[in-house]
């Protein structure tokens, strides 16, 4: 539920761009910048970030809503542009808090034969608090400034600041997952050493790169402006098409969830990855109702962006496995940060040029991912494999 809170503010971000553009007088190269210090900002604090929630998880919980509260706040002023800039920058911070120390403890607390599943229901409940952003800001009225719409399609946050007590107390104490009190029943359930695991690290951090530079190109920057400038859309259509994209999202995240756990995390990655790449290219280069057809593939391809974890954890240690993920964020959020901002340095007119290459490198990983051999991404078999069965 908290994650589903703090998203709202991603969600009703994108169809208010092309009125950003407008009202604030941004040139296409300001607004590539204002989509992408999303990703830079939480790049530079993922490390730092990761520090902290390895020995203070509870305190970065609490920080997250602040900065995102902060963040809303300068945005909402409307202008001038470095406030604009600034207030995205809080925004992600407080992303960053929020997604580290959540995935943090389902990393650390899932049972490993249900760690697929119990990370795609969370990026569930974050893809239903995108969902209800982007429908929220579509239902309001276009008369309404795009700074208001804004701050009342991010008031669900402090339905999260409200519930995150209730979080706290049932989170274990940091100590519970401490090298030096760690049960023989933790112990056994640490992943073991298999063949190939650094090149299944290296493919798992390849492929969510892939996908945040797919993700922040095509549906936080080329889609809307597409949209808007070529066919015409205004808040409400755009809305739409996004609505598309993250229904398709939710419809497919615990399917793959569920099939990934039986048929292996790798395999079921490199699968949604050749959805995302259709998607990409319908949407960046197809007429209107491919672009919508591409929307509901790239939804089918975002369901497998928590899969390169499930990846990651397969062969990680518990006690590793929080510091590992700040990396894979970093990874992660120079993605989102490099799509927009080179996609508004292009221009509309070049910026295709992005999904086309994105694709590519999706398609390479994809085969490489369904090549290569994963006998620790495998699901526990037998009481003997895993105490948690």
């Amino acid at each position: 539920m908290i994650v589903g809170a703090n998203t709202f503010s991603i969600g009703g971000f994108a169809p208010l761009l092309p009125e950003m553009s407008r009202g604030a007088g941004l040139a296409d190269w300001e607004l590539g910048i204002l989509a992408g210090v999303f990703g830079f900002a939480r790049m530079i604090s993922d490390l730092p970030a990761g520090l902290v929630i390895q020995r203070h998880l509870r305190r970065a919980l609490l920080c997250a809503p602040l900065g995102i509260i902060a963040g809303v706040a300068c945005l909402g002023a409307g202008g001038p542009f470095w406030l604009l800039v600034l207030g995205r920058g809080l925004m992600a911070v407080g992303h960053t808090l929020g997604m580290l120390g959540g995935l943090t403890a389902v990393l650390r607390y899932a049972a490993p034969n249900r760690l697929g599943a119990s990370l795609n229901v969370y990026e569930f409940s974050a893809m239903i608090g995108m969902l209800g952003g982007v429908m929220l800001v579509g239902s309001l009225p276009a008369s309404l400034p795009w700074n208001i719409a804004l701050i009342v399609t991010c008031s669900p946050q402090l339905i999260g600041m409200l519930i995150l007590p209730l979080a706290l107390r049932a989170l274990p104490r940091e100590s519970a997952v401490d090298p030096a009190t760690r049960t023989d029943a933790a112990i056994a359930s640490s992943p073991r050493p298999v063949a190939g695991s650094s090149r299944l690290v290296v493919l798992a951090f390849a492929a969510g790169t892939a996908l945040a530079l797919t993700y922040t190109t095509v549906e936080q920057f080329l889609l809307p402006l597409r949209a808007s400038r070529e066919f015409g859309l205004g808040r409400s259509g755009i809305a739409s098409l996004l609505m598309t994209s993250q229904l398709a999202d939710l419809l497919a995240l615990l399917p793959v969830g569920l099939w990934a756990d039986r048929r292996g995390v790798a395999r079921m990655l490199g699968t949604v990855l050749f959805a995302l790449a259709a998607g990409a290219l319908l949407i960046g280069f197809g007429t209107l109702p491919l672009m919508a057809i591409g929307c509901a593939s790239l939804g089918l391809g975002m369901a497998g962006w928590m899969l390169p974890l499930g990846v990651i954890r397969s062969v990680t240690s518990t006690e590793r496995i929080g510091w590992l993920t700040a990396w894979y964020r970093v990874s992660i959020d120079a993605g989102m940060f490099v799509g927009p901002l080179v996609g508004g340095l292009l221009g509309l007119g070049r910026a295709g040029l992005l999904p086309l290459v994105s694709a590519t490198a999706m398609a390479t990983i994809a085969v490489l991912l369904l090549r290569a051999p994963a006998p620790g991404d495998r699901p526990a078999t037998s009481p003997a494999d895993s105490p948690h069965l």
